[in-house]
C-alpha cells in the first residue's frame, strides 16, 4: 500500500511531520520560557519584595529604638539638649512608626504561604507589644519631657521586647530566602529535564527525518531510474526488455505508459515487417511474371515476322499468345489484389504510428506533472529552510533535512527533464517513422497504378490475340498492325519489372530505417 502512495502525498507526509515536530519543540521551549518567567515573577514579586519591605521594617524598628535612646541620652547628659530637639525627634519617631505600619499592610497584601503566614503572625504579635508597652509610652513620656520614665521605660520594656520583635522579623527574612532558593532550585530542576526533554526529541526527530527521507529518496529515484534506463533502451531499439509496474503512483503510471509504448511498438514492428514480407514477395512474382511476358512477348514477335509467309504457324503462335495473355491477365488480377492488401497493411501502420505519437504526448505530459511537483517541492523546501532559518538554533536540524528536501526536488526535476527530453526524442523519431511510412504508402500507391497499368497491357495482348483468332481470314491486313502492337509491349513490360524489383528491394531498407538501423530490426 505503502508503494502505492502518490510523491505528493509522500512529500506532504515529511513536510508534516517535520512541521509537528518544530511545533512540538517550539511549544515545549514556550512551555518552559513560561514557566520559568512565572518563577522569576514569584521570587521578584513575593520574595525580593518582601525581603525588601520586611528590611525596611526591620531597619525602621532599630531607628526608633536609636531615636528614643539618644533623646534618653542626650537629656540625661551633662549638657542637656534643647527640648525642641526632642519634640522634633517624637514627631520623627511616629512618623517611622507610621511608615512601618504602611509597609506592613503593603507586605501582608502579597502572597504568602502557610508558614509565612504564622510567623508574620508572631512578628505582628510582637511588634504590637513592642509598641504599646515600651515605644508608644517612651515616646509618651518624651513628648511630656519626662525623660526618667522614658529612662525607664528604654531600660526596661524596650529592652526586653526589642529582641522579641528583631528575631521575629529575621525569621521572615530568613523564610524569604529560603523559599526563593527552593523556586529556583525547582526551576532549575524544570530546566534540566526540558533541556534533557528537547535533545532527545530533536535528536529523535533528526534521526526519524533522515530515515523518512532516505526512504523517500530510494522510492522516488530507483523507479525513476528504471525508467530513464527502459526509455533509453526503447530510444536504442531495444523492444525486448521486461518491465514490472509494482504501484500506481506518477511513477507507476509512467512505467505503465513505457510499459504500453513498448508493446505497440512491438505489434506495430510486427505487423510491418509481415506487411514488407508480403509486398516483397508479390512484387518479386510480378517481376518474374513480366520478365516471362516480356521474353514470351519477343519470342511471339519474331514468330510473327517468320511466319507471315505460313497462316497454320500464324493461326498456331496466336493462340499461344492468347493462352499467355490470359495467363499474365490472371497473374496480374492476383497481383493487384496483392497490393491492394498490402495498402491496407500501410494504411494501418499509419494508425498505429499516430497512435504512439499520441501516448508519447501523454508521457510526455505525465513527465510534466512530475516536473511541476518537483518544482512546488523545491518551494516548500525553500520555504521550510527560511522557518528554519528564523528558528535560529532550534531549527538548525530542520534546515538539513529542508536542504536534502531540496535536493531531492532538484534531482527529480531533473531526471523527469531527462525523461522528458527521451520522450520527445522518441516521438521525434516516431515522427521520422510516420513520414517513412507515408512514403511506403505513396510507394504503394505507384505499385497499384505500375499493376494496373500491366492489367491493361495484359488485357490488349489478350484482346489482341483473340481479335487474331477471330480475323484469320483476312491475315495479311491483320499481321502489320499486329506485328507493330506486339513490337511495342516488350519496351512497356521491360520497365515494369525494374519497377517491382526497386519496390520490393526499398521497402525493407526504408522499414529497417523507421526501426533504426539493421542491428534495431533485428532486435525487434
Amino acid at each position: 500500500m505503502l508503494a502505492n502512495l502518490t510523491i505528493k502525498s509522500r512529500l506532504i507526509f515529511v513536510i508534516g511531520f517535520l512541521s509537528m515536530l518544530l511545533v512540538g519543540i517550539g511549544v515545549m521551549g514556550l512551555g518552559s520560557l513560561s514557566s520559568t518567567n512565572s518563577a522569576f515573577k514569584s521570587v521578584y514579586e513575593d520574595r525580593l519584595v518582601a525581603v525588601g519591605q520586611l528590611e525596611r521594617i526591620s531597619s525602621m524598628i532599630n531607628k526608633n529604638q536609636i531615636i528614643v535612646g539618644e533623646a534618653v541620652v542626650g537629656q540625661l547628659s551633662a549638657f542637656p539638649e534643647d527640648l525642641a530637639v526632642v519634640d522634633k525627634q517624637v514627631i520623627e519617631a511616629r512618623a517611622v512608626i507610621e511608615d512601618i505600619n504602611a509597609t506592613w499592610k503593603a507586605y501582608m497584601a502579597s502572597r504568602l504561604t502557610a508558614e509565612e503566614t504564622k510567623l508574620a503572625e508572631v512578628f505582628n504579635a510582637n511588634r504590637i507589644a513592642y509598641g504599646q508597652s515600651g515605644l508608644n509610652p517612651a515616646l509618651a513620656a518624651l513628648s511630656g519631657h519626662d525623660f526618667q520614665q522614658a529612662s525607664e521605660i528604654l531600660q526596661g520594656e524596650m529592652k526586653t521586647a526589642y529582641p522579641k520583635v528583631r528575631e521575629s522579623v529575621e525569621a521572615l527574612i530568613a523564610l524569604q530566602l529560603a523559599v526563593a532558593k527552593s523556586e529556583f532550585e525547582a526551576a532549575q530542576s524544570r530546566y534540566v529535564m526540558v533541556r534533557n526533554i528537547s535533545m532527545a526529541v530533536i535528536v529523535f526527530g533528526v534521526l526519524l527525518a533522515a530515515l523518512i527521507g532516505f526512504l523517500l529518496i530510494r522510492a522516488i529515484t530507483g523507479p525513476l531510474n528504471a525508467a530513464v534506463t527502459l526509455a533509453r533502451g526503447v530510444a536504442a531499439g531495444d523492444l525486448t526488455q521486461r518491465i514490472e509496474v509494482s504501484s500506481t503512483n506518477e511513477v507507476g503510471q509512467l512505467l505503465q505508459a513505457l510499459k504500453d509504448m513498448n508493446d505497440s511498438l512491438v505489434g506495430v514492428v510486427g505487423q510491418v515487417r509481415n506487411g514488407v514480407d508480403t509486398v516483397a514477395h508479390a512484387s518479386s512474382q510480378i517481376a518474374a511474371g513480366n520478365l516471362d511476358l516480356s521474353s514470351r512477348t519477343e519470342e511471339q514477335a519474331s514468330s510473327l515476322e517468320e511466319t507471315a509467309s505460313s497462316m497454320e504457324e500464324l493461326t498456331s503462335t496466336v493462340k499461344q499468345n492468347a493462352e499467355n495473355a490470359r495467363q499474365a491477365n490472371q497473374l496480374v488480377g492476383a497481383t493487384t489484389d496483392i497490393a491492394v492488401k498490402g495498402g491496407n497493411v500501410v494504411g494501418q501502420v499509419i494508425d498505429t504510428m499516430a497512435s504512439i505519437k499520441q501516448s508519447s504526448r501523454k508521457i510526455a505530459d505525465i513527465i510534466g506533472v512530475i516536473d511541476g511537483i518537483a518544482f512546488q517541492t523545491n518551494i516548500l523546501a525553500l520555504n521550510a529552510a527560511v522557518e528554519a532559518a528564523r528558528a535560529g538554533e532550534q531549527g538548525r536540524g530542520f534546515a538539513v533535512v529542508a536542504a536534502e528536501v531540496r535536493n531531492l526536488a532538484q534531482r527529480s526535476a531533473g531526471a523527469a527533464k531527462e525523461i522528458k527530453g527521451l520522450i520527445e526524442d522518441s516521438v521525434g523519431k516516431v515522427d521520422a517513422g510516420g513520414k517513412l511510412v507515408d512514403e511506403a504508402g505513396k510507394t504503394m500507391d505507384e505499385i497499384v497504378t505500375s499493376v494496373s497499368l500491366q492489367d491493361q497491357a495484359a488485357r490488349l495482348a489478350e484482346a489482341v490475340s483473340v481479335f487474331k483468332l477471330d480475323g484469320m481470314n483476312s491475315p495479311r491486313t491483320e499481321l502489320p498492325v499486329l506485328s507493330d502492337r506486339v513490337r511495342a509491349l516488350p519496351n512497356t513490360l521491360k520497365a515494369k519489372p525494374k519497377v517491382a524489383l526497386s519496390t520490393s528491394v526499398a521497402r525493407p531498407k526504408k522499414l529497417a530505417a523507421a526501426g533504426g538501423g539493421n542491428g534495431e530490426w533485428e532486435a525487434f
